[in-house]
């Protein structure tokens, strides 16, 4: 079973352009009814690991500009996705 927790980014999300937040919820959805394997096999998201200070934890494309990063925590059977930032990526 997967549960994707969004407690650390809960109030930045009102600040979210809407189809960020709209894109966000289908990747965690997606999570949850399939698993995060599955969801990393999809193009558009472009899952990828984070190096540096950011080892452990991974990045998914929301559009151009916006990701969100998530680290997996394991309880049992139960994997936790959690949401740790979503923000603007500058180029």
């Amino acid at each position: 079973m997967n549960l994707v927790d969004f407690s650390l980014v809960r109030k930045d999300l009102f600040a979210l352009p809407d189809y960020i937040v709209t894109k966000l919820l289908r990747w965690a959805k997606g999570v949850e009814e399939i698993g995060i394997l599955e969801m990393r096999k999809i193009p558009g998201y472009h899952d990828e690991p984070l190096k540096g200070k950011r080892s452990g934890q991974r990045s998914i494309r929301l559009n151009r500009s916006y990701r969100a990063l998530y680290s997996e925590i394991n309880e049992g059977e139960i994997e936790i996705i959690r949401i740790e930032e979503v923000n603007k990526h500058e180029y």
